[in-house]
């Protein structure tokens, strides 16, 4: 199974969007677990996630995620996806970087 995590600054807005993922993950019987967490929170624990995806409004914190994730591969979502909520769009982004 899959982890892809999504990251913002509370964690609060991404959880919306985590939901859309999963019910579009659910659509295409995709077992993958899809969480959401705050910035301070990801950088605590990394471990067993396969790729992470920061919400548009912290993407200045792109560097820092990635010197932090290592060897997993980190993304900004689309501005226009994130504000749609489109999971499906989210979700084949995560899915390309896994190499899914």
């Amino acid at each position: 199974m899959k982890h892809i995590l999504l990251v913002c600054n509370a964690g609060m807005s991404t959880s919306m969007l985590v939901n859309k993922m999963k019910e579009e993950a659910k659509k295409q019987n995709l077992e993958v677990e899809i969480e959401a967490k705050s910035l301070t929170e990801a950088k605590k624990d990394l471990s067993g996630v396969d790729c992470i995806l920061i919400g548009p409004q912290i993407r200045y914190e792109l560097n820092n995620v990635n010197a932090a994730a290592g060897n997993i591969p980190v993304d900004t979502i689309n501005m226009q996806d994130y504000g749609l909520m489109n999971g499906k769009k989210v979700l084949e982004t995560a899915l390309k970087m896994i190499g899914e």
